[in-house]
Formats: structure tokens, C-alpha cells, sequence
């Protein structure tokens, strides 16, 4: 499912556009979104994983794929250049009426111009200080955590919607660039529960390359025993994108 040695940044965006992958397979084979033929099997250690794959019978998932290569092509276009760090967030989200039921956020980070080293220490490869095998186990960790997450979270109502956002920085982004399956969007921008909204923060896996953050947000209601470590406190009654990437100071 990843890859065992993370030493190039392009080794390093292949690993992110996985992990992407498989998250959002979790979420919707988890959630029970799509039928068994929309997904095929791959293993994580002793962990079976369901991955969307294109299901021409499920236009659902078919949709979904696309917006993954969407992402895809997102974070291989590099816009980030300007800057040491940039950031930038895509959010999964499922909504029952007007209101969310549930926000999936990953959030990017990009370094650029990481010193590479291909340091040979007890059959592991490192770079800039982060080892292959470290990230390799993040990423597993980062996985079994959002899968124990799918678990404890209540049934879904019967008539949703999936949509899922992009946010770029304008000053790197092409004016004219969408990634393919997306649209500009021109709705506004806050997102509002229902309910009483918990955040919860899943992981995150940092190559050297990138950082990758999951947060899930939910309404209260709909949450079952949960581990109390990955409850953020003082969540907001009403979100908005900007206020879902202001929580700098949880850098890890």
C-alpha cells in the first residue's frame, strides 16, 4: 500500500496521494456509502483495506475516484514554490439537508528544497532526519486510527450528499486552474451542524516533503466511545473554512 523507502520528494508525493486514497476509501467503505463491487482488497500488515476503485455501475463512487485524481493532480503541480511552507486543505465532507453531518479535513503542507541524504543506518533510509520506516509506521497508525474512528460513529440518515473542496492560495494558483472533476465554487463558505459539533483530531504523517493532518468533525449526538486523546476541546458551533486551519499551535 505505501511505499517502503521515502528518500525523493517524489517518492514522498506518491506515499501522500496513497495515504489521501486510502483515507477517503475508509471513510466511504466505513460509512457504507458504496456497494462491496465499488472497492478492491489490498492489505496493511494485518489490516484489510477496501479501495475505491472505478465502479461503472456506481456513478457514486465513480465521482469520488475522480475527485481523488482531482486531489492527485493538485499536489503534483507544485504552486507551492514561493514559499517554504504553504498550506493548503481539501475537505470530504457529507451533508443531511442544508446542514453537515460529518467533515473529513486533510490538510497539506510542502517544503520545498529539503536537503536530501540517503543515510544507510541498520537497513532503514532516512531523509533530512525522518525515516523511512518511521513514516511507513505513522501512516499505519494514521489508518487503524480512522478505521477504530468509522467504527464508533453513528448510522448515517438515509438521504445525504457527498460533496468535497479544494482551497488554494491565489497567489500561487493559476486564476483559471481546476483540477479535474472540480468546478469554482460560489457558495458561501461557512459550514454548519446541526448539532453540537466535536472535533477530532485522527493523525498525521510527516515525509520531510510533507505533512499530512486528519481531523474529523462530528455531531456529538452521533459519536460513540471514543479515545478522550483525540477529542479537541472548545470546538466551534459553527465552522468555516478558514477557522478549520487556524489551530497552528498543535503543530506537531
Amino acid at each position: 500500500v505505501f511505499p517502503n523507502k521515502i528518500a525523493t520528494e517524489q517518492q514522498s508525493v506518491v506515499l501522500v496521494k496513497r495515504l489521501l486514497g486510502t483515507a477517503v476509501s475508509c471513510i466511504t467503505y466505513m460509512r457504507g456509502l458504496f456497494p462491496e463491487s465499488s472497492y478492491g482488497t489490498r492489505y496493511l500488515d494485518d489490516l484489510c483495506l477496501k479501495i475505491l476503485r472505478e465502479d461503472k455501475n456506481c456513478l457514486g463512487s465513480l465521482q469520488i475516484v475522480k475527485w481523488i485524481q482531482g486531489c492527485f493532480d493538485a499536489l503534483e503541480r507544485q504552486y507551492v514554490s514561493f514559499f517554504t511552507f504553504l498550506n493548503g486543505v481539501s475537505y470530504f465532507f457529507i451533508k443531511h439537508g442544508q446542514n453537515l453531518t460529518e467533515l473529513y479535513q486533510f490538510k497539506f503542507k510542502y517544503k520545498k528544497d529539503v536537503p536530501q541524504m540517503d543515510i544507510i543506518s541498520n537497513q532503514m533510509n532516512s531523509v533530512n532526519g525522518v525515516c523511512s520506516e518511521d513514516v511507513k509506521q505513522a501512516s499505519t497508525v494514521l489508518i487503524r486510527k480512522l478505521y477504530l474512528l468509522m467504527q464508533n460513529l453513528g448510522p448515517l440518515p438515509g438521504d445525504i450528499t457527498l460533496t468535497m473542496k479544494l482551497l488554494y492560495y491565489n497567489d500561487v494558483t493559476p486564476k483559471d486552474y481546476q483540477p479535474p472533476g472540480f468546478k469554482e465554487d460560489g457558495s458561501p463558505s461557512d459550514l454548519l451542524f446541526d448539532g453540537d459539533p466535536v472535533n477530532l483530531r485522527v493523525g498525521s504523517v510527516s515525509t520531510g516533503f510533507h505533512l499530512m493532518k486528519v481531523r474529523v468533525t462530528t455531531e456529538k449526538k452521533r459519536m460513540g466511545t471514543v479515545e478522550s486523546n483525540l477529542i479537541q476541546k472548545n470546538g466551534p458551533t459553527e465552522i468555516c473554512h478558514q477557522g478549520l486551519d487556524c489551530d497552528e499551535e498543535e503543530e506537531e
